[in-house]
């Protein structure tokens, strides 16, 4: 028995390799299929089944590739209906992989077709389960993406059951191998942990106390944010079918000129640059959008870059690829190449770049002490309500840009969020739409709170709405 985890960080995301006698599936894997591919042939492996656990809405499943690639059959659970060619598996129904075998229990409630996979040893004895965004570790999958008649507290209502009566009765010693991490959007408050046991998860999950049904539906529904808006584009690409990843790549990898890209300006075309925001500030070309490969890249695009607009990348040298593949996992199919050379190329072709002014949350301090300053925190409610600068503005980044007319576009702004990631991204959105005195502040609020800037907790009355924002 061979099993391993495959954790992408920029998603969140836990795909799975399982192997028995030179025969192996992969569950819910990422877009690009090499990872698999490369795995199976470095141990002389053969992919026979690609599981899916549901309709994925926080990414483009690589299903579909995988399959196309290797000959192995796509298997959903009960339910599932896309439009490709799958097999739905029944309830209980088995499969064989060497000396072990894979079997299915539709557990309902996240989505209808929600399915965990049961890995059985050599002896049918219960090794592991792979739960998919049925049960996190410290938390269950929110009960909100299911689209049609069904309401969150219908669905808490199903997954009440399929937790008592198909995964709570399995042995304490089973692994639980979970979809997704601390990070993810997909539930309310996920551990750090990326595996634990049904045992531990009786003690520690929240929704597996001994608790009744009604109070489960509070609970589980309680405090829940709104799905980020691109949640229900991905969970339909997923049900529709997607371009192959090659197709994607060969049209990314297209080669622009700084004379192309500047004909595309206007016409609708997202400039979208993946530098890290040190390197974004120097100068970037004007109307483009920094969202930095060191973070979650992909997550941020989807929430902030409208997804069916076509799309052009500037990136670090030799990252074109890279920005491309991290897109295609999340959606993005119409990019329509880089700029070769990127900003430096652009700047000797003669057209002028633009800058972002960033200080030291010192700097920061010195300008607070001056006098009256328009601060502008871009985090989300529960990092503002967990402690702010006092008198601060407050946008929170997802919906930064359809708010912007709440801010002056003749005020300085002094922009900061967490960590320094977000806060560039916020000032790109802002110099876009024509704000032009835009300050960004290194480390954001980790740096601030270690100054005598002064830090006030709880979330402000006047924006009590924040709670409504989504969670990112």
């Amino acid at each position: 028995m061979y099993i391993e985890q495959l954790y992408t960080n920029c998603l969140a995301e836990a795909a799975y390799y399982i192997e028995s006698e030179g025969l192996a599936a992969v569950i819910d894997p990422i877009r690009e299929p090499e990872p698999y591919l490369q795995l199976a042939a470095s141990r002389g492996a053969k992919i026979l089944y690609v599981f899916e656990t549901h309709f994925h809405a926080d990414f483009v499943s690589g299903h579909i590739d995988l399959a196309a690639q290797t000959g192995a059959k796509i298997i959903y659970g009960p339910g599932a209906k896309p439009a490709y060619p799958v097999y739905n598996a029944q309830d209980g129904e088995e499969f064989p992989l060497g000396k072990l075998s894979i079997k299915t229990l539709h557990t309902p409630g996240h989505t209808l077709e929600s399915t965990c996979w049961l890995l059985l040893d050599e002896n049918k004895k219960e090794h592991a389960l792979f739960t998919g965004d049925t049960l996190f570790i410290g938390d269950v999958g929110r009960p909100d993406l299911a689209s049609g008649n069904m309401s969150s507290e219908d669905l808490a209502s199903i997954l009440y059951d399929s937790l008592r009566t198909k995964v709570m009765t399995l042995p304490d010693e089973v692994l639980v191998y979970p979809g997704h991490g601390a990070g993810s959007s997909c539930g309310k408050n996920l551990g750090p942990e990326k595996y634990s046991t049904l045992g531990q998860q009786k003690q520690n999950n929240y929704a597996l106390r001994d608790i009744s049904k009604a109070q489960f539906i509070l609970e589980v529904t309680d405090g829940m944010q709104p799905p980020p808006a691109y949640f229900f584009k991905d969970a339909s690409i997923n049900i529709k079918g997607y371009p192959s990843i090659e197709s994607v790549r060969h049209l990314a990898g297209t080669k622009l000129s700084a004379e192309e890209v500047r004909h595309h300006l206007g016409a609708g075309i997202t400039v979208l640059d993946s530098r890290i925001p040190d390197q974004f500030e120097k100068g970037f070309i004007p109307g483009s959008v920094n969202i930095g490969l060191n973070g979650q890249f992909a997550i941020w695009a989807a929430s902030l870059i409208d997804m069916d607009a076509p799309l052009i990348l500037i990136t670090e040298p030799g990252k074109e690829s890279e920005s491309a593949d991290r897109l295609a996992r999340v959606g993005f199919h119409h990019i329509l190449g880089y700029l070769e050379g990127g900003p430096e190329a652009w700047a000797k072709a003669g057209y002028s770049l633009e800058t972002i002014t960033s200080i030291s949350p010192e700097t920061l301090f010195e300008k607070y002490q001056e006098g009256h300053i328009h601060i502008l925190d871009v985090r989300k409610a529960p990092e503002v309500e967990a402690g702010h600068i006092r008198n601060a503005q407050f946008q929170t980044l997802d919906t930064l840009e359809n708010n912007l007319h709440k801010l002056h576009p003749d005020h300085t702004y002094f922009i900061h969020c967490q960590g320094g990631y977000r806060s560039m991204m916020a000032a790109s959105l802002m110099r876009k739409h024509g704000f032009r005195n835009l300050i960004n502040i290194y480390q954001g609020f980790g740096g601030i709170s270690k100054t005598a800037i002064p830090i006030v907790t709880g979330l402000p009355p006047q924006h009590a709405e924040m709670k409504a924002g989504v969670v990112l």
